[in-house]
């Protein structure tokens, strides 16, 4: 019976993550078709399919996070990527995760979801400015980062609020949230 139970449990966790995987890709697919309005800051894109990550570092383990991040940013790749893409991608994506969950850290009375999300914002910019850094040969890319900056503040706060509008509207967000934090407690 209690074997049975854990499957059940597992193959439920394996589903989750393969629906937030999929929803990531589409995001990041449908928002390379989104032309940025921004001529000052070619490149920069709003990020929308790091609200799967936010959404994932509150319903799941920090181990299986890592795994939906390497799955979305690997399945991006092969659906339209490049190498030099995935290389910016990984950098942004890994520094911004593990930033969040640094700052996650803090717990919920010293900073806010929102607070959560612009940090990722702005150190998903300074991941992609560093790994542009190391494929240039200089660092004279990170002059573009107080623009980035800036980009990635009101990007991440912009997604902060829709995480925070998701988890209070959606009632198995809610409770994915809600039991994913009593476990961490236990």
């Amino acid at each position: 019976m209690n074997n049975s139970y854990e499957q059940s449990n597992k193959t439920h966790r394996n589903i989750y993550i393969s629906l937030l995987v999929a929803q990531g890709v589409i995001i990041g697919i449908l928002e390379r078709m989104i032309p940025f309005p921004f001529a000052f800051a070619p490149g920069a894109k709003l990020g929308l399919a790091n609200l799967i990550t936010i959404v994932a570092i509150f319903t799941l383990s920090f181990r299986d996070v890592i795994t939906l991040t390497w799955l979305r940013l690997i399945l991006t790749a092969l659906l339209g990527g490049t190498l030099s893409t995935f290389l910016y991608s990984f950098g942004g994506a890994f520094l911004s995760l593990f930033s969040m969950m640094l700052v996650k850290q803090l717990g919920p009375k010293r900073v806010s979801l929102i607070g959560i999300s612009a940090t990722g914002g702005v150190m998903h910019n300074v991941g992609q400015l560093l790994v542009a850094s190391l494929i240039a040969q200089t660092w004279t890319v990170m002059l573009y980062l107080p623009v980035l900056s800036i980009i990635g503040l009101a990007a991440g706060g912009a997604l902060g609020i829709a995480a925070n509008y998701l988890f209070t509207h959606v009632t198995i967000l809610k409770y994915l949230r809600f039991n994913h934090e009593k476990a961490r407690k236990e």
